[in-house]
């Protein structure tokens, strides 16, 4: 079903967005939850090493467990399927976040993009749109591959 949203405030650290099937509240959680699938399906496909990745990911910054990561993905997936504007509507939160934030979430994306193995330029074309959307700045995202490529490197 797709559901238009009639309205959306941000408030506090949380978005909440009106659609005709009712009120839902969105916050960073969500958004590096659909920020991590947005990326992932720039290939065509989550393949299972993207979504281990994601779910490991999510378990680890937010100190949840495996199960609530995983319902926390289904979720994003499923809103996202059932209410596309939904995605324009998440970079509201961008402002909510830290620079160490943007920084870590960035990170966090060329963590799903490498976890199957191969470099796919759709993926990283999903990266760019989304470090845009969200304003990270261009001296984040290097400090982001930076921290990407010391923690992966051989001798590390």
């Amino acid at each position: 079903m797709n559901d238009t949203i009639r309205t959306k405030r941000l408030e506090g650290t949380q978005l909440v967005v009106e659609t005709s099937q009712g009120t839902q509240t969105y916050d960073s959680r969500f958004l590096v939850a659909a920020l991590l699938i947005f990326i992932a399906r720039g290939s065509g496909t989550i393949e299972p090493e993207e979504s281990a990745k994601m779910i490991d990911l999510i378990e680890e910054r937010f100190q949840m467990e495996g199960a609530q990561s995983l319902e926390l993905l289904t979720r994003a997936m499923t809103d996202m399927a059932e209410n596309p504007e939904l995605a324009r509507a998440l970079v509201d939160l961008a402002p909510t976040l830290s620079d160490q934030d943007k920084e870590d979430i960035a990170l966090m994306a060329l963590k799903v993009i490498a976890a199957d193995g191969r470099r796919d330029v759709r993926e990283m074309e999903k990266f760019n749109e989304a470090v845009e959307a969200l304003g990270i700045a261009p001296d984040t995202v290097h400090r982001a591959f930076d921290r990407y490529f010391s923690e992966t490197m051989p001798g590390s």
